[in-house]
């Protein structure tokens, strides 16, 4: 029995597991508010396409 208790508090693979978890999370974080930040230019940019084409219709310029 005093064995097995020993070999559980020497065993550091759980630590591990839960070290790689939290650097798993992080880098989620990450592509999560990178993803946002490109995501809110790209809609602006086609926001702004989306108005000049309209503008182009109104003008005439578009046939």
């Amino acid at each position: 029995m005093q064995n097995l208790f020993t070999r559980f508090i020497e065993d550091e693979s759980g630590a591990t597991a839960i070290e790689y978890g939290l650097i798993a999370a992080l880098i989620a974080v990450g592509m999560i508010v990178g993803a946002q930040a490109v995501g809110t230019k790209v809609n602006a940019k086609f926001t702004d396409i989306g108005t000049k084409l309209d503008s182009a219709s109104t003008n005439g310029a578009i046939q």
